[in-house]
């Protein structure tokens, strides 16, 4: 395990350039098992989260080349077996692994996932979507067992009792070649899954509706890759860097962003009273100051993302007065404040049920030794630890850099004193 090691207390300047979407990416390597040929993959983040998925691959005989950001994958000679249940442990996202090889092999066997611990994610509308497409699913000591009778999977029509990314795209997996036509009814909207799609269309699917609530689905019988997917910049890390940036920049470009799917977040730097001004593909923030208090509502996109309530937490340390989150999708994602209180912020959470967080005014931070809890806890500790005077050192860090690629070299480029090492084992 690696800790992180920030020294804060300096104003940083110069330009980041965002990678593709880690909530794209995750999905993507276990949707390209459904291929009938090889699939190449453009600016794919450096992350241990791909490294992971990898492993998962090369399980099943399923060759992938991973070189700069090009990553390619081969699953013409894909074999069924047991995944391993380390890598499928060490991130939530393996579940979309159950989608896919049930597309493809119309059963799996897959041990439950892990990944990051903010709060109940039960898998029962994935599950639910398998039952409708014709699979027959249990649940056992963790393992999930799915298989079809001769008739295999057909199309079905479901409608999702919450808005689901993850079921969402496992249901997109599963029916891509299933006969017959699938509605996914309540489908979620977010650019991720546009992207899936998107992919999937280009090796001769047939989607339509991603990026609405009702997705529709005619199955085919092939999947050929002609060309190499492009994998949608990452809106998590833009708006980690943008709050980054109005916290300690004094002039910090952000390049390859969508500014579309950033909207619900820069409306609220806007709200601040941020300097940002926003082009086609790239913001600028300038040195931001009097900053006044938000209320910050989490909602499905294209609402506030989860992803997002804690990288923006530091910078509401900088507000003149209150600021409020309220987390109605994760609720229980709070495992950034406790760390941050160490640093001597003002931060609580005052009611974990209904996901309130409060902020209050923090000016002086300082460092201290903390643990990066899940990704985005980390990535709140990072711009924390870069307000703050002194040095900190974020334990567990590979939480970190299972989301957020090249992370020291793009921080080091803006003139951040940060440094990776070696976590003693006691």
């Amino acid at each position: 395990m690696n800790k992180l090691i920030v020294n804060g207390g300096h104003r940083l300047s110069g330009e980041i350039t965002i990678g593709g979407a880690k909530n794209s990416t995750v999905a993507l390597i276990p949707a390209a098992i459904l291929a009938d040929t090889p699939v190449r993959f453009d600016s794919v983040p450096d992350i241990l989260d791909v490294h992971n998925l990898m492993v998962i691959l090369e399980s099943m005989n399923v060759k992938s080349d991973f070189t700069g950001d090009v990553l390619t994958i081969d699953p013409t000679s894909i074999e069924e077996g047991p995944l391993p249940s380390k890598a499928i442990k060490s991130l939530r996202a393996s579940y979309y692994f159950m989608g896919a090889l049930l597309g493809r092999f119309h059963r799996a066997v897959v041990t439950f996932p892990g990944g990051d611990n903010i709060g109940p994610r039960p898998i029962d509308q994935h599950i639910k979507a398998f039952r409708a497409l014709g699979a027959e699913v249990t649940e056992k000591d963790g393992t999930v067992t799915m298989r079809t009778g001769e008739e295999g999977l057909h199309g079905a029509q479901i409608f999702m009792d919450m808005v689901s990314v993850g079921a969402t795209i496992n249901a997109i997996l599963a029916a891509v070649k299933a006969p017959g036509t699938t509605t996914i009814g309540n489908a979620a909207k977010e650019p991720e899954i546009i992207d899936i799609a998107t992919f999937l269309n280009n090796m001769g699917a047939n989607i339509r509706g991603a990026g609405t609530d009702v997705i529709r689905i005619e199955g085919v019988d092939k999947l050929v890759a002609q060309n190499t997917h492009t994998i949608i910049p990452d809106r998590i890390e833009a708006g980690t860097y943008l709050s980054l940036a109005a916290a300690v920049g004094d002039g910090i470009r952000i390049n390859n962003i969508i500014p579309e799917h950033l909207e619900s977040f820069t409306a609220k730097l806007e709200e601040m009273g941020c300097d940002l001004t926003i082009y086609e593909d790239s913001a600028f923030v300038g040195p931001s100051k009097d900053l006044k208090p938000v209320s910050v509502k989490v909602m499905p996109f294209p609402g506030f993302a989860t992803d997002l309530q804690q990288p923006i937490t530091p910078l509401l340390f900088k507000a003149t007065g209150r600021s409020t989150i309220i987390d109605t999708i994760y609720p229980q994602r709070i495992k950034h404040i406790a760390e941050l209180q160490r640093m001597g912020a003002k931060v609580y959470s005052e009611d974990i049920e209904e996901g309130l967080i409060v902020i209050d005014p923090s000016s002086k931070l300082h460092g201290a030794v903390v643990e990066a809890g899940e990704i985005r806890a980390g990535a709140a500790l990072v711009i924390a630890g870069l307000m703050a005077e002194g040095t900190t050192e974020i334990r567990q860090a590979d939480n970190i850099l299972r989301g957020y690629g090249s992370i020291i070299d793009k921080l080091r480029g803006i003139g951040a004193d940060v440094s990776l090492a070696v976590e003693e084992r006691v």
